[in-house]
């Protein structure tokens, strides 16, 4: 069922807040009308922080231009008795050209959240009833109450104004009356003219004292309302506001909740607070000058009125300063010399005459000291640590969104100047962050206000390898810092609980789907190294050092690396399978296989290898020679295997899988992913596909297979984030790894292999040639090329039993010429082979040239392919950096 249907299956209140979360400037009729079309491009999309990627931008400007040309195609579709939806889809269409042409990637991560949000809302409807914070309407009470009291206020200080004018009228008319009284000779009269003026003046003093009631009741009025608005000033930013800039670090790890519209009613709240206090504001001014105009001592009565001005510019200059927000945060991992973007706006923009003055934004990069200073002082620094171009901008006002914001796209961090390293710290582990600062003044320019912002921290990188590290900096940090903490302190301890929550969300955002509570668990026995019960207490916590920079049992790398490329590996090659369930992934070796021995013949299941990082592996059940269950592991697949050929191709191939764990027909399970035959280029030619096989490997002492050794921890992986990773090159590296160190195994392991050929009859044959030779269970496969309609002509990467001939041949190589051969293990460079130059090694036939790690014979053949190699053109910048210790 569609995941609209199931929506609108929701009970009514949860539905209502689903049509809140979209907002204004998305209308439902479009979610409701375009339901399967969103779903079916947005459903499994990555939830993106950060826009300045191009790619992703590219993405997000297509999927608006085919959204519009949808909604006008659904209109004309319409039947003609639904007016009023074609009128409200033709309205869209018009709205969304307008809105978001300049920024479609606003529009494109507003709707990825929102359907992020309907999940989560189907999987948990109970939790859902309710789910409207009973304080925005208390919010929203006070507001509308604030502006009662503004209007009361405004009428009381109006009638005040007029009866202080008419007192001002009497009080001359006294003046006057008593000099006529002066100029009168007749006794009569004067008493007469004294006994008037006693009575007039009885009525100004009258007056006087109405008037001062008046008075004092507009200040007690004015202190009220003080008071009111600081109320819900308060929750408004202290709640709400701050709420959003936390939510912006957990959305750092790939948390939803981030709305457009959650914003927008903050800003609406801020506007209307805004108002509110200038016109409060402005009514003290006036009675404080009314009163002085009347030059009336009240010795026992204290003037509340100064007080009150004081304590409602200071609210006033708490809106605007805290208002002076980063809306979409830069990357919190950053390249030296790679563009980025980040966006600021005020959300009182609209209010005071700010949007007349495009005030200018300074962009500048500060240390972790500078930025506490900052907060301490409360000034923002002059200093910086860096060099950031294009890092001016101004405010400008948009009459469409009605929001005063600047974005920079094309920022570039060109330099950066490092702290000194402490113990073992490193350039992954230091913070810096992005200072946003600018001045304006308001109003009528009688106040002048100089605003600054500090963005997330950011780790400074100049290279991709420094990435991984980098992100597990920034993952602790977005997932256990506190608001109001020191910049940038983070506990070193923390439940593990908490941060198997932060890593379930990030490989969630990373991938489409969570990990299990099973997953979840297997995650904490690795972290902990291990066996741990079930679930495990809240009291159990996890060091920082555990995390990320003490190397796993008998590994060279730690739980954050492991963890991190399997998600990046996921992500890149292996999603479709991981959201549909079809990769436990995350469960230990021993307990696959106890899952498998109780499964029919040829079930498998896969698996994240623990010894390779980001690597793969399918374990199945089989047959032993004596007809008992065995289980057989392959050699894991990694991004490199996956950039010839993809998971789903390479199980298809396999005829010894049938079930994917526990009884699924593995063809059921993969058939969509695989890849379908494509016609042939060119008709001359014959086809050619690759397919793996599975190749006999040689036994080791204990009746079973080698495991290959822990790999090398020069392992180079990529941000699996979303808006900084590039995906995994489709280049091999070449590693020489010593196979001497093998670890016995009752189970047998296979070595993946791939194939060439136009005939799935030639490649089973020269399978079964091979098993023929072996035990099954003894089977190792290698790499396996194999030339169309030339099946003797193979080449085998690492094959022991080397090369036929002393060369091997590569397809469309001709017959009678031999390519260029390298010996594949030591034992074949006994006596001369060749380079490929064409030059001859001579390698002497002792016991110490066959050991598999001999450091002379493979120095030699790195000299001899490193002959004519000139290098990389050198980075002077780089050079640079190491020299003045800037790196």
């Amino acid at each position: 069922m569609a995941l609209w249907a199931r929506v609108q299956q929701l009970p009514q209140p949860v539905v209502e807040q689903i049509r809140y979360i979209y907002g204004n400037s998305f209308p439902i009729e479009v979610r409701h009308y375009l339901a399967e079309w969103i779903e079916e491009r947005l459903l499994n999309a990555m939830a993106y922080q950060y826009d300045q990627d191009s790619g992703y931008e590219q993405e997000a400007a297509t999927f608006l231009n085919q959204l519009i040309n949808e909604i006008e195609r659904t209109s004309i579709n319409l039947p003609e008795d639904n007016i009023t939806g074609r009128i409200r889809l033709n309205e869209s269409a018009t709205k969304f050209r307008q809105l978001f042409s300049h920024n479609p990637s606003q529009l494109y991560s507003h709707l990825v959240n929102c359907l992020q949000r309907e999940r989560q809302w189907i999987a948990c409807p109970e939790e859902c009833v309710g789910v409207q914070d009973p304080e925005i309407a208390e919010v929203i009470n006070g507001i509308q109450q604030l502006q009662m009291y503004v209007r009361a206020n405004e009428n009381d200080n109006r009638n005040l104004v007029k009866d202080y004018e008419h007192l001002l009228l009497e009080i001359h008319e006294i003046t006057k009356n008593k000099a006529q009284m002066e100029t009168i000779d007749n006794q009569q009269l004067r008493e007469h003219a004294r006994t008037a003026l006693l009575q007039q003046e009885r009525q100004v003093n009258e007056m006087v004292t109405l008037i001062t009631g008046k008075r004092l009741n507009l200040v007690d009025n004015f202190r009220k309302t003080i008071q009111l608005i600081s109320q819900v000033q308060d929750k408004v930013l202290h709640k709400y506001l701050t709420q959003w800039k936390i939510n912006q670090g957990f959305a750092g790890n790939g948390a939803p909740g981030l709305s457009a519209s959650n914003l927008d009613t903050i800003q609406a709240w801020c506007e209307n607070l805004a108002e509110i206090i200038w016109n409060t504001k402005d009514q003290i001014r006036l009675a404080m000058k009314n009163k002085s105009k009347l030059n009336i001592e009240e010795p026992n009565l204290p003037d509340f009125l100064p007080q009150s001005l004081v304590e409602v510019t200071n609210l006033l200059k708490t809106l605007i300063t805290t208002t002076f927000i980063i809306e979409k945060q830069p990357p919190q991992v950053m390249k030296t010399n790679t563009r980025f973007a980040a966006t600021v706006r005020l959300l009182i923009g609209n209010t005071l005459n700010i949007r007349m003055s495009n005030p200018l934004v300074r962009v500048s990069i500060i240390s972790e000291s500078q930025a506490q200073a900052t907060q301490q002082t409360n000034k923002a620094s002059e200093q910086s640590c860096g060099e950031i171009m294009n890092n001016t901008g101004n405010l400008e006002y948009n009459e469409t969104t009605k929001q005063l914001s600047v974005s920079f796209r094309n920022m570039q961090l060109k330099k950066i100047k490092r702290a000194e390293k402490k113990g073992t710290e490193s350039v992954m582990d230091e913070k810096f962050a992005l200072l946003f600062q600018s001045s304006f003044a308001v109003g009528h320019g009688d106040l002048v206000f100089s605003v600054w912002t500090i963005s997330l921290p950011v780790v400074v990188i100049v290279h991709g390898n420094q990435e991984p590290q980098s992100w597990a900096t920034i993952t602790w940090d977005n997932a256990f810092a506190d608001i109001n903490r020191v910049p940038f302190q983070v506990p070193d301890k923390v439940s593990w609980n908490l941060l198997a929550e932060a890593l379930n969300t990030k490989f969630r955002a990373s991938t489409g789907r969570s990990m299990t509570p099973e997953n979840l668990h297997f995650l904490c026995e690795k972290a902990f190294r291990a066996n741990l019960q079930y679930p495990v207490s809240n009291d159990l916590t996890i060091t920082w050092s555990q995390f990320c920079k003490e190397p796993l049992p008998d590994r060279t790398f730690t739980f954050w690396e492991w963890f991190y490329a399997a998600m990046k590996v996921t992500r890149e090659h292996l999603r479709g399978p991981w959201n549909d369930g079809s990769i436990i992934g995350f469960i230990h070796k021993s307990k696959a296989e106890d899952y498998l021995l109780k499964c029919p013949r040829g079930t498998f299941l896969l698996r994240f290898s623990d010894s390779e990082l980001g690597g793969i592996t399918i374990a199945w059940e089989d047959e032993s020679n004596d007809g008992q269950p065995q289980i057989l592991h392959i050699q894991p697949f990694t991004a490199k295997d996956f950039a010839t050929r993809s998971l789903s191709d390479r199980i298809r191939d396999f005829d010894n899988l049938f079930y994917l764990y526990p009884n699924k027909n593995k063809n059921e399970a993969f058939d969509r992913y695989t890849t379908p035959a494509g016609q042939p280029r060119n008709r001359n030619y014959i086809p050619a596909e690759v397919r793996a096989v599975l190749m006999p490997g040689p036994q080791n002492n204990n009746n079973g297979l080698s495991y290959p050794g822990t790999p090398n921890s020069s392992y180079n992986i990529q941000s699996p984030d979303a808006s900084r990773d590039t995906p995994t090159s489709g280049i091999t590296e070449v590693t020489l790894r010593d196979r001497s160190d093998s670890r016995p195994s009752n189970f047998g392991e296979y070595r993946h292999a791939m194939t060439f050929g136009n005939s799935p009859a030639s490649l089973d044959s020269y399978a079964n040639n091979q098993q023929m030779q072996q035990h099954p269970q003894h089977q190792q496969h290698h790499l396996v090329y194999a030339c169309a309609g030339s099946p003797a002509s193979t080449y085998s990467d690492i094959s022991p039993q080397g090369v036929p001939n002393g060369h091997h041949e590569f397809p469309g190589s001709p017959p009678s010429v031999a390519a260029p051969s390298i010996p594949m293990s030591v034992e074949h460079m006994n006596g001369e082979v060749q380079s490929p130059d064409g030059s001859t090694i001579v390698v002497e036939p002792d016991s110490v040239a066959r050991a598999s790690g001999n450091s002379e014979v493979i120095s030699r053949i790195v000299e001899s392919l490193l002959d004519d190699y000139e290098g990389s053109p050198v980075d002077e910048e780089l050079i640079d950096q190491l020299n003045t210790g800037s790196y």
